[in-house]
This record gives C-alpha cells, structure tokens and sequence, in this order.
C-alpha cells in the first residue's frame, strides 16, 4: 500500500492549512486513517486518527484547532489545520490500518510526508 500525503506548506502562526493524503494498493477494508508527524530532533507523535465508526483521537497539542475527517470510499483522510502555531512544524505523515483482499490486517508503511512550516 502505498500512502500520498499533500496540502503542506508555508503559513504564518495563526494561519490555516488542510492536508489530504490517499491510500491505494490492497485494500479492502479501512479500520482508520490518522496523521502523525515529526519535529526535527523529535520522535513521530500522533496527531489525529479516526475510524469507521467516526471516532477520533487527537493529541492534547492540537484539540481545538485541528479536525480530522475521512473519505474512506476513496481512501483518504484529512486534516484541517487552523490556528497554527510555530511548534507544529513537522513533516506531517499520514498512516492506515486497513485489511486486504485475503482478510488480513496491516498497519501501512509510511509514505514520503509533507512539510509543515509555520513562521512567527
């Protein structure tokens, strides 16, 4: 399965940004979609994901300020991004939890990600 991540940019704090990333490969089922990203020098943090049933997690960081939505019958995920602010700057990632055509369930590899750039 191969993951394609867009929409990221450069915007000043307080700006906004929606990214939008699509699965394709075997897939026959989607169980969720999130974003994750990574901060220079950091390790990756999730920062949103939701799931079938609509259900979504976010990281304390970006409740209020960021939505994540899904499309699952064209394998993508989304993430409004408002308010932004100089600390979430990271490549931003998107991932998958999805089964295949035989049943089984992989979490999939990471794709190239999006840069994120917010200035002060």
């Amino acid at each position: 399965v191969q993951l394609q991540a867009s929409g990221g940019g450069l915007v000043q704090a307080g700006g906004s940004l929606r990214l939008s990333c699509t699965a394709s490969g075997d897939i026959d089922r989607i169980s969720g979609m999130g974003w994750y990203r990574q901060a220079p020098g950091k390790e990756r943090e999730l920062v949103a994901e939701i799931r079938t049933s609509d259900m979504t997690n976010y990281a304390d960081s970006v409740k209020g300020r960021f939505t994540i939505s899904r499309d699952f019958a064209k394998n993508s995920v989304f993430l409004q991004m408002n308010s932004l602010k100089p600390e979430d700057t990271a490549v931003y990632y998107c991932n998958i939890d999805y089964y295949n055509r035989y049943g089984e369930r992989y979490f999939g590899s990471w794709g190239q990600g999006t840069q994120v750039t917010v200035s002060s």
